[in-house]
Formats: structure tokens, sequence, C-alpha cells
């Protein structure tokens, strides 16, 4: 029975069969990257993930962008942030490295940037030995150096306590630290894909910041003692895809493997979020996500670390 003003059932089916069947088809005529924008970036590994337009604060895509996981070494991001934002910070004030840091790494198993006990390297040193070869003990000594207290465990908790407060005032609802480096003992430190964006887009507008994070490689000399420190950047991202700028890697146990990624592109900047990934997966993943968002593909052929370098 046909329906007053309507085409017949019949005509109806075969009508909407050819309706999907065009769409099917133009959509397989564009290029993947534009193909996909209906729906994201294909094959994303990560239990977490998030894309966010750094200009316009816009969210470009995200998975899970607000179940709370453990961050690693992401956590890094806002130990720089903490520092940076100290109103009139002296980045070249120097910090003599205490044996109670490289103590820290030996028992924890950290990464380490391999501080040597006496030395004395500046706060923007410390900065670089913080964000490329992920040194725990450069953020030891930086929390120890902008804590307040009597003893190394105050000042370093009251560090921690200014992340917690920084985060707050940053709107990042679903975030909070235990740790100064992302080394939670208790899982008592977690974030979300759209906090830790949020984060890194609020990083990124610090001059010093970007530099720190852009360099592949760097060396420093201490500031009392002849020795030279080479560090490289375990972002393998960085220098093996079009245009990337940072940020930060991070892996352990619990929260497996994360990263934390900006490109700028005809002057536009993405930043991008991965949260326990697969093994392997994150810098595919993060190659993935930026071809969506730009919606060009883009080579990548990772570069490798040194030898001498750890991942993180």
């Amino acid at each position: 029975m046909q329906r007053s003003g309507g085409a017949p059932a019949g005509k109806r089916s075969r009508w909407g069969a050819l309706l999907t069947a065009t769409a099917a088809t133009a959509l397989a005529a564009l290029p993947a990257p534009v193909a996909e924008a209906a729906h994201g970036p294909s094959g994303i590994a990560a239990k977490g993930a998030y894309l966010l337009d750094g200009g316009t604060d816009r969210a470009l895509w995200s998975k899970a962008p607000d179940v709370r996981r453990q961050m690693a070494s992401t956590t890094k991001i806002m130990t720089a942030v903490v520092v940076l934002d100290t109103p009139g910070v002296d980045l070249d004030r120097p910090v003599a490295v205490k044996q109670a840091y490289r103590d820290y790494v030996t028992r924890t198993e950290a990464s380490t940037a391999d501080l040597r006990t006496g030395d004395k390297l500046t706060v923007r040193q410390l900065l670089y030995a913080l964000m490329l070869p992920s040194g725990c003990d450069a953020a030891y000594a930086l929390a120890d150096s902008f804590g307040s207290g009597s003893g190394d465990a105050a000042r370093t908790k009251s560090f921690i306590g200014k992340m917690n407060r920084r985060a707050a005032q940053l709107g990042l609802r679903n975030t909070k630290y235990d740790s100064f480096d992302g080394i939670s003992s208790r899982g008592g430190s977690w974030t979300t894909p759209r906090d830790l964006a949020r984060l890194a887009r609020h990083a990124l507008r610090d001059g010093t910041f970007r530099q720190v994070i852009g360099a592949m490689s760097t060396q420093q000399k201490a500031t009392n003692v002849n020795r030279l420190y080479t560090w490289y950047n375990t972002n393998k991202l960085l220098g093996s895809y079009r245009d990337v700028i940072g940020v930060k890697t991070g892996t352990t146990s619990g929260a497996g493997p994360c990263l934390v990624f900006a490109a700028r592109r005809d002057g536009r900047t993405v930043i991008g979020v991965i949260l326990n990934d697969a093994f392997d997966r994150r810098y595919p993943d993060a190659a993935r996500m930026l071809d969506y968002a730009y919606g060009k593909r883009t080579p990548l052929k990772l570069r490798r670390l040194p030898d001498s370098s750890r991942e993180d």
C-alpha cells in the first residue's frame, strides 16, 4: 500500500541503495585523509587520543578524551610549565647537582640526564636535561630548587603542590600529580587526553619551552667544571615527520607508551595526545592523526636514537 505523497516502498528502497552506493563511491575517490574526515583518522590503537587546533582551541578529533589515565613522563610538561611560569624566573641561575638526584634515578631505575654530583647547571640547561633525555634527575633538581621548605622532601612536595595548583588554574579538572617526573609509585597521578592537549597549548606559548622541545639534540657545558653534556631528544617524531615542533614522550608499565606532539604548517598549529598506545604504534598513530588534521598524507621515516640514548 502506497502512502499519500510518497514513493512506493520498493522504489524508496532502490533509491536509498543508490544514494548509499553513490556516497561510498565518492568517499572511495577522495584522498584517504579527506575520506576519513567523517569519522577521524583510522586505525588509532591508543586507548586515549586527542587532536586540538592550537589556534582556535577547537577539538578536531578524539578518542575517550575525558577518561583519566596515567601519563608517565608527559608529566614533565607541567614540571617545565611551573618553572617557566614562575614570576621573575631567572633561567641563568645555577643549580648544584646533589648526590640525592643520582641516587633517586638509580633507586627507581628512571630515565636520566646523567647529571654529575657537584656540577652546576643553569635552570635553562636543566630544562633541556628534563625534556630531551627525559631526565628524572633534572626533574628532581628543578623541583628541589623551585619548591619551598627545609629539606629535599619538603621542597619536592611543595613543588608537586604547585603543579596541582597550576593545573587547577588552567582549568585541567581531570588532572592530578603525585610526582614531579611521572614516576607514580601509588598510581595517584592521572590526566586525560583533553587536559594534556590544553596543557601543551599553554606551554607552547612560551618561547623558551618551544626552543627546548624543538631541539633534536643539544650540548651543554657545566658552569663550574669542564664537563660537556650531550642530550638527545627521545621524541622520534621530531625530525621524522614534516613540521613537527615537539613535545614529549613518556612510557611506564602502568601508562603504556604515551606521546604529546605538535606540528605547525602554513601558519596553523595542531596539538595531539596519545595515551596508552600499543607497542611501537605511538609514532605511526601520531602521523595518522596529523595526516587527518592537515588533510594530506605525509611520509614518516623515524630517525634512530644513538645507542647510548634510552627511549622514553
